[in-house]
């Protein structure tokens, strides 16, 4: 059976953290804590990882994994600029519940899926899950659950869903929200200054649209723009389906 490691208990957060650690490195999953809600993990850098994650869920390469990282640092390699109005949400929100999908480095050598040349990253507000992350380097992860079913809020509930597909479960008790992150979609902000677009917000969760207007102004997209647009974007991030 799968071990379920209490990152409360120090006894088992040492054994627990070096399976972990072991896991991702042979291409395996772990499910880990967040400041949201439960995640399941691969290394973002292992394509074959990756898959079996996304099969682990029951999901196709059509709906990308986010990437979990551990400083503002690591975000700024993954993408292509991280423009000044992101700088701001980061400085506010992170680590914390706000994913901001950009343009991704195209130098980097990874496959998350049909992602149309974007990433969507985050830094969480959980210990447990920035220790792991500052020895394992970014991570994609999605909620630990399978595709339809509600995010798992506890380890044991994760377990309940995924099982054996995971090779390590860390605990850390219940999720304090229950709620996943805010998936925003930032990519309109790069690129020439005349065909820049407001920052749409694709889902809201852990951090409210007053909350990311408080920071951005008019430079987040209207409810009633989303509404209206005249045509479809012919190229929507992949990330707006995503439900970590």
């Amino acid at each position: 059976m799968t071990p379920i490691f209490d990152c409360r208990d120090e006894a088992q957060l040492l054994g627990g953290m070096r399976q972990a650690r072991q896991a991702i490195g042979r291409g395996a999953l772990v499910v880990l804590p967040t400041d949201t809600v439960y995640g399941v993990a691969a290394d973002a850098f292992s394509p074959k990882a990756v898959a079996g994650l996304l099969a682990a869920k029951g999901r196709t390469r059509q709906a990308p994994p986010p990437v979990l990282v551990a400083s503002v640092d690591t975000l700024h390699a993954l993408v292509q600029e991280v423009p000044e109005p992101v700088e701001r949400l980061v400085r506010k929100f992170w680590p914390g519940g706000l994913t901001i999908v950009l343009p991704a480095q195209p130098s980097l050598v990874w496959d998350l899926g049909e992602t149309h040349g974007t990433v969507a990253v985050r830094m969480p507000a959980n210990r447990y899950a920035l220790e792991l992350l500052h020895e394992t380097g970014p991570l994609a992860v999605s909620s630990a659950n399978l595709t339809g079913a509600p995010a798992a809020l506890t380890a044991a509930g994760a377990h309940e869903m995924l099982g054996e597909h995971v090779a390590v479960y860390l605990d850390d008790g219940p999720s304090v929200t229950g709620l996943a992150s805010t998936i925003i979609d930032a990519t309109g902000l790069v690129g020439p200054e005349d065909s820049r677009r407001p920052v749409r917000v694709l889902r809201e969760g852990a951090i409210s649209t007053a909350a990311l207007r408080a920071v951005l102004g008019e430079l987040l997209e209207d409810e009633g723009e989303a509404g209206a647009a005249e045509a479809p974007d012919p190229d929507p991030p992949a990330h707006e389906i995503a439900d970590s």
